[in-house]
């Protein structure tokens, strides 16, 4: 009975995504809450450790205590362990390791993890984990030596300290998490490049999402690209530029963050704030003494995230342009929706606006359950909300004010955000339904 129940649960492949992250989360919720997790006294609270394993699994890098001061070397071991497990993702790592081991995939393992990295075929699926791992590594291993030896040469620390700063925090940068290990993120970096511009560039290419870093790297014409690394590194350029001069005309003058700048080191921290509203959660300038004006178009580009399949959060930038493409068809008129010389798939156009209204929905009650239960302004709320949901890690200076319920439902919000509206709710049906038959069609009045 029990075997038929399990069978029958984990059918879809989205389940056992939705099983194996829980159960990371877990795990990683036990680890943190021994008295070896923590640099004092005793253990961390069961909430405390609980938030922190989620938000490392779910690749957001939120916080309510100091990684640095808080955490033994132990924890924080513990924390870039789940922040790897996380951003790999758990079934494509699971597929790896049998790869390695038994030299072979199942049926079932190969659709789990195509289900995972979007693989086009399960024929893919083997040559996507080793493509998949090798990426990861290669990008992880680039930034920790050039941040090693910039920490190590520039800031006088010692090679084993630059050494554990250095992968760390290419680690986090790669798999979109923000965890950090200075009390003010990478504040005392803004006028250095050569600590955040790798940081940067680790974000992009995770935050792409492996198809279209598969793709690029076999074809550089955009020409011969698929309408999905199309639109998607269009997309994130366009989003890039955008929020670069969105951050520069509104932080200008600002005192508190890019004021006493240079117009270099302005124009520097500007596109470094751009990037990390891809869901990365880094900060080189204060984001509580940020304009509202800024905080409404960091919120916007939390929103939509990155690329589908990578590691960053949000509704997704394919999401957002094909919804734009749906419009721009509408307005003109046109019966079907096209991009770069291709018809969109109508269920692509139906999955989009379904994520899309979804994540709107999460947001705006997460930012109403945290002004009910907690005495944050609405721009702070709803920054929270859309940082957990877009697992981006940005944050206004609230996390730590959290209450525990408080914590509770920004860890659901990450889990939500980190498995994506549709893959939860696909998860918790035990069956798919064929429909048969098609009903009259009706027109309601629109508008």
């Amino acid at each position: 009975m029990q075997r038929s129940f399990t069978r029958r649960f984990v059918r879809h492949p989205a389940q056992a995504t939705v099983l194996a992250f829980a159960a990371t989360i877990l795990i990683g919720t036990v680890l943190l809450a021994l008295p070896i997790s923590r640099s004092g006294d005793g253990s961390a609270p069961l909430v405390t450790a609980l938030f922190t394993s989620t938000s490392a699994v779910c690749v957001t890098g939120l916080v309510t205590v100091d990684t640095g001061t808080y955490w033994s070397t132990f924890g924080e071991v513990v924390i870039l362990a789940l922040i790897q497990v996380g951003g790999f993702g758990i079934m494509t790592l699971a597929s790896l390791l049998g790869l390695l081991v038994a030299r072979r995939l199942g049926l079932r393992t190969r659709i789990t993890a195509a289900a995972e990295t979007k693989a086009l075929g399960i024929g893919e699926v083997r040559r996507v984990l080793i493509g998949v791992a090798r990426i990861t590594l290669l990008f992880e291993a680039v930034v920790a030596v050039i941040l090693t030896t910039r920490i190590a040469t520039e800031y006088d620390e010692p090679l084993g300290r630059a050494a554990y700063h250095g992968v760390f925090h290419a680690i986090s940068a790669f798999n979109n998490a923000g965890f950090g290990l200075y009390s003010n993120s990478l504040m005392g970096f803004v006028n250095d490049p050569l600590v955040c511009l790798p940081v940067a560039i680790a974000v992009i290419f995770g935050g792409l999402g492996f198809p279209a870093v598969f793709e690029l790297r076999r074809h550089l014409t955009p020409r011969v690209w698929s309408i999905h690394t199309k639109l998607t590194v269009g997309t994130t350029l366009l989003l890039l530029v955008a929020g670069t001069c969105y951050t520069l005309v509104g932080e200008w003058g600002n005192p508190g963050t890019l004021g006493p700048l240079t117009v270099p080191e302005k124009l520097h921290a500007s596109f470094f704030h751009s990037t990390m509203t891809r869901t990365a959660g880094f900060n080189s300038i204060d984001i509580s003494a940020m304009n509202e004006a800024t905080w409404l178009g960091t919120i916007t580009l939390m929103f939509i995230g990155g690329g589908s399949a990578g590691t960053a959060g949000g509704i997704k930038v394919t999401t957002f342009i094909v919804l734009f493409f749906v419009i721009l068809a509408e307005v003109r008129g046109d019966r079907d929706s096209n991009a770069f010389d291709r018809r969109i798939d109508p269920r692509a156009q139906r999955q989009a606006l379904t994520v899309a209204l979804l994540g709107v929905g999460a947001v705006i009650g997460g930012t109403l359950a945290l002004m009910q239960t907690h005495s944050f302004s609405l721009g702070q709320a709803m920054f929270e909300a859309t940082s957990a949901f877009g697992t981006v890690g940005l944050s206004t200076g609230i996390t730590p004010d959290l209450t525990p319920s408080g914590q509770i439902l920004v860890v659901a919000l990450m889990f939500l955000g980190r498995l994506g509206p549709i893959t939860l709710v696909s998860a918790l049906a035990l069956r798919q339904r064929e429909q048969r038959y098609r009903l009259p069609e009706g027109r309601p009045i629109i508008g």
